[in-house]
């Protein structure tokens, strides 16, 4: 086809939608070079994708082949969920401060309005919106600051979160979308999805509070206009994680979440530590 192409993978798992999703782009993606590219790299394998989870909960949720492992995963979501290192954004009006221009966590539940005012949670305003009309279109979150990511090094990748419920013989369920404008597929997609999926069930529990009716966790829709490997992690891709399809079953590359839940929830004490003497 001309052009980059759109690929679409639907899973009953996390697991299992992160890994069909890097095999269908490493099968039918494009290549085509990157602002990130160091002099003697291969051009990136790139798509645009449209994975969908059908239950985000189900088991296995984690994938023994992403890198990192589950403190790292729960760090991860402590920091998109919890705000853990929202204390890294630096000052604007200071030109010395060189740490983070923004995170997740801050663009999502403490996003700063033009002209000053007090910052607005666009997560809890989803979650009164859908409360009182859970069929609405309008409970969305966005990222993106016109005027100022265009500017930065590195804008943000996430770009919006949108919800809607949906009233089944099953229940109500509260479906989500994610749009990234850029993903990282092996090095940080499957992180992306775990603490975004966190979120969803976050924010389907403070719905359920709020209108007093139970919410369940639906179906969660991950896309990405620019769905991609970095030719400089093909060797390590194709080694570690192209390897373990041929050498492993699907149940040997993965790890259910409930088999190390109180390991990844012990660790939090120790996790909010470290990101509290982070920048001093």
């Amino acid at each position: 086809m001309n052009g980059i192409p759109v690929l679409y993978v639907e899973a009953d798992c996390v697991a299992r939608g992160w890994e069909q999703s890097l095999i269908e782009l490493h099968r039918r993606g494009c290549r085509i070079r990157t602002q990130y590219d160091r002099e003697g790299d291969p051009a990136s394998r790139d798509c645009t994708m449209i994975l969908t989870i059908l239950k985000p909960a189900s088991e296995p949720v984690i994938h023994k082949d992403f890198p990192g492992g589950p403190e790292e995963l729960e760090e991860y979501v402590m920091e998109v969920c919890d705000g853990i290192k929202d204390h890294l954004i630096r000052n604007p009006d200071v030109v010395s401060d060189t740490r983070w221009d923004y995170t997740y966590h801050q663009r999502l539940f403490e996003y700063g309005v033009h002209g000053g005012g007090a910052p607005f949670d666009q997560i809890e305003k989803m979650c009164r919106e859908l409360a009182v009309t859970p069929h609405t279109r309008r409970a969305q979150a966005i990222t993106w600051r016109v005027g100022e990511d265009n500017e930065y090094f590195d804008p943000p990748c996430l770009q919006s979160i949108w919800c809607r419920i949906t009233e089944e013989d099953e229940g109500r369920f509260l479906n989500m979308n994610v749009r990234f404008r850029s993903n990282d597929a092996y090095k940080a997609a499957f992180m992306n999805i775990f603490a975004l999926t966190r979120l969803q069930k976050n924010i389907a529990g403070r719905i359920e509070e709020l209108s007093g009716r139970p919410v369940q966790v639906g179906r969660y829709s991950h896309m990405a206009d620019s769905y991609h490997i970095y030719g400089s992690s093909f060797h390590e891709f194709e080694k570690r994680f192209l390897g373990a399809l041929e050498k492993r079953t699907f149940e040997e590359r993965t790890i259910r979440y409930e088999d190390v839940r109180e390991i990844m929830e012990e660790a939090r004490p120790a996790l909010l530590k470290k990101a509290k003497n982070l920048g001093r």
